[in-house]
């Protein structure tokens, strides 16, 4: 079992470093709703199902005051409390020295940091024996992939992967145009191929 605290990374913070805004907020969704406090709404939204048990971090509060309508991954991301969340988020991991401010890059700590988590925790093929926090840290390092193998249905009726969704690979960086993320070992502003 490897934790995010390994590295003194949250998993969300590991999902944005990764992914960008939209993993960290699927990160959050997928935490929420482990602890029964969103499900999945219409086809492709997610909805509040419950109180927020516990004190979660802070994109987890934001994302549940923000499912106060149902949801798509889209609109949730443009909602004002989580967009403000994500660019603290942002703040954060630009301060601890993880991410470039102009462009948004990952730095090298922040790569070195991703590489020590997969070779902690590779991706599982199945969900038997993981617990909650090491869920949330395979979502946050392999995204959709893990989303598949360990929570296909909420993630599918969610919107989060297939139809409902939109793939993670090349998403933007702030919603718009502009130098897109890519998973592809380039980081913001790719290079690979697509």
């Amino acid at each position: 079992m490897v934790r995010s605290a390994a590295v003194g990374l949250e998993p969300q913070t590991v999902a944005l470093l990764r992914g960008g805004p939209r993993a960290a907020v699927t990160v959050a969704v997928l935490a929420l709703h482990l602890r029964g406090a969103a499900d999945a709404g219409r086809p492709g939204t997610m909805r509040t199902s419950g109180a927020s048990a516990g004190a979660g971090l802070p994109l987890e509060k934001a994302v549940h005051a923000s499912l106060y309508r149902p949801a798509g991954m889209r609109e949730l991301l443009e909602r004002p409390r989580v967009r403000r969340t994500l660019a603290e988020l942002r703040t954060e991991a630009a301060a601890a020295g993880l991410l470039r401010r102009f462009p948004p890059h990952r730095t090298r700590t922040a790569r070195r940091a991703l590489k020590e988590l997969r070779a902690g925790l590779p991706l599982p093929a199945e969900r038997a024996g993981l617990s909650t926090d090491d869920l949330l840290l395979a979502v946050a390092l392999y995204g959709d992939a893990a989303l598949t193998v360990l929570a296909p249905r909420f993630a599918k009726a969610a919107g989060l992967i297939g139809r409902g969704g939109v793939a993670e690979h090349g998403q933007s960086w702030g919603g718009g145009g502009g130098i897109g993320f890519t998973d592809d070992g380039a980081g913001w502003g790719g290079g690979g191929p697509h």
